[in-house]
């Protein structure tokens, strides 16, 4: 009776060393396989590319390897260089191309590693083995990430790039490890090279470590610690400047350049359209429902309590809780943005009648999935009413297809349907000699969606070639696409008052572009090929 109850003991142990030790790698290989049957599902219902935004990040990666001028300065300057730079690699390929995979991947692997930093971050804080899949599972299952991780958006990738930075802030909290600390900084600076909200992280991440060096070894130490973690972590922010001055000859360029986001929410508060702009409350209100259409109403309240317990948890270091105060950068951020007027979301029925970039409210779901995790380990009585309720939601959601970021793709104010304009140019252009002159930073969709070489457009971005094309467009454009009247499109702003407009019919006329072509009297004085000098 004994030998048996001894040889029960000793075989559960060994199962529970066996899970331990081998946990991580299924975690792994669960979301390796769910990231891959995601993409597939979401590639082959025509979903992957639905956002303009994810044809224009694929065409830039592209203008680096093909074209006109191709090289490192086609990265330009409205988004940050970090997701194009990963694409180079993959994006030379067609099929990496015009699949979305080259932008894809980076999005894949990214969901798997924020997913098992999730975990990390859990197991760390002392969350047992059910609290911390159950985070994971929270994150992993969420309709909304499956379908931004199948895409070649950049949100991903600022999640684990983030999720990196505060997980290692959080071990240098706890464990006072330099080496931790380094590893913070290397990751808040990737972020910083992918979206603005990387900045902010830095900004908090600073604070963080100057009050915990403070708190321990007094004023001297925290100047220097603080400066040792900003060597690194705002190495990113100085190369991004100094990239705009020497391109663009203005290290602010990003900012405040023609392209930038400043620039196009000008237009938004022009319109009357930035309500969000000076007002604090309906940005509270605005991004707290893009949150709850992103992770779900009762997700959030339930990791709204899990962050309440978590900070009164006497259990856990006082300097754990303070560093992981750092989860909550995205939320501060993004309402700061919108009440400084530098983001503009739309939330159909409660701001406007569309979407518009209700992506947004997913860069808080590891942090809701972690202090979920948290709960159901802390909470033991209600542990499996609370995994019972959010499974329920969870299936809820599947069955009824329930994804905002799908609607933001498909009917918001994110997608533009070019595919009328992208069809006329396969159909008439692609066999036919002779180039389309055409703005990137206002149709960047129609190049992708025609399938059109990258060689074949004269763009913004083409040097001496739009140059010439834009002094002469009779002399180098066979086609033109552009929005008639609207000086807002560069392309009609630089020809229409030149004398070789004349020359060309409008031969198609769509609600997002008009199509002109050369009068075939003028073909023959047509350049049909790249004769430049070669451009630096």
């Amino acid at each position: 009776m004994n030998i048996s109850l001894t040889f029960k003991n000793e075989l559960l142990v060994k199962i529970s060393r066996f899970i331990d030790k081998n946990i991580f790698l299924f975690i792994l290989a669960i979301l390796s396989f769910t990231s891959l049957f995601a993409f597939l599902y979401y590639s082959d219902n025509n979903l992957s590319l639905s956002y303009n935004d994810a044809r224009s990040h694929l065409d830039i990666g592209r203008r680096v390897v093909e074209g006109l001028k191709p090289g490192l300065a086609q990265i330009g300057s409205v988004w940050l260089p970090l997701p194009h730079v990963l694409m180079i690699p993959t994006i030379w390929n067609d099929y990496m191309w015009h699949s979305g995979l080259a932008g894809a991947i980076q999005s894949m692997v990214s969901f798997v590693a924020t997913g098992s930093l999730i975990y990390m971050f859990l197991r760390k804080v002392g969350v047992n083995l059910i609290g911390s899949i159950f985070g994971v599972f929270v994150f992993a299952t969420n309709i909304n990430i499956l379908y931004l991780q199948s895409t070649a958006m950049t949100e991903l990738l600022l999640l684990a790039t983030m999720t990196a930075g505060v997980y290692e802030l959080v071990m240098w909290h706890r464990n006072d490890n330099t080496l931790s600390l380094i590893k913070s900084s290397f990751w808040i600076m990737l972020a910083t090279l992918v979206r603005y909200d990387g900045w902010f992280l830095l900004l908090v991440a600073m604070i963080l470590v100057m009050i915990q060096a403070f708190r321990k070894k007094g004023f001297k130490a925290a100047e220097g610690t603080t400066f040792f973690f900003l060597t690194l972590a705002s190495f990113g922010i100085v190369l991004w400047l100094l990239w705009n001055l020497l391109i663009f000859k203005d290290p602010l360029y990003f900012a405040f350049g023609p392209y930038s986001a400043h620039a196009q929410q000008a237009q938004l508060d022009q319109a009357g359209v930035l309500a969000t702009k000076n007002d604090l409350f309906l940005s509270l209100k605005i991004y707290t429902y893009a949150l709850a259409y992103n992770s779900y109403a009762f997700s959030l309240v339930i990791a709204l309590i899990g962050f309440i317990v978590f900070i009164k948890d006497k259990s856990i270091a006082a300097s754990v809780r303070i560093g992981s105060l750092a989860l909550l950068a995205p939320f501060f951020f993004n309402i700061l943005a919108l009440y400084l007027g530098h983001s503009v979301l739309f939330i159909q029925g409660v701001s406007g009648d569309t979407w518009f970039n209700a992506r947004y409210g997913v860069m808080l779901l590891p942090t809701t999935s972690i202090f979920i995790g948290y709960l159901v380990h802390k909470l033991r009585v209600y542990r499996y009413l609370i995994i019972g309720l959010i499974l329920f939601m969870t299936i809820f959601v599947y069955s009824t297809g329930d994804a905002v970021t799908i609607d933001d793709a498909r009917v918001g104010s994110s997608q533009k349907n070019v595919s009328e304009v992208s069809g006329w140019l396969e159909k008439n252009a692609k066999a036919t000699p002779g180039f389309v002159l055409i703005s990137a930073a206002s149709h960047d969709a129609i190049i992708f969606s025609s399938g059109l070489p990258m060689k074949k457009f004269i763009h913004e971005g083409t040097g001496t070639y739009w140059t010439a094309a834009t002094t002469s467009p009779d002399r180098w454009a066979r086609w033109i696409i552009m929005r008639t009247n609207d000086d807002n499109d560069l392309t009609f702003r630089s020809i229409k008052k030149t004398v070789g407009f004349k020359k060309y019919d409008k031969v198609a006329s769509y609600p997002f572009a008009d199509i002109y072509e050369i009068k075939p009297e003028f073909v023959s004085q047509l350049e049909t090929k790249p004769v430049l000098p070669k451009q630096r």
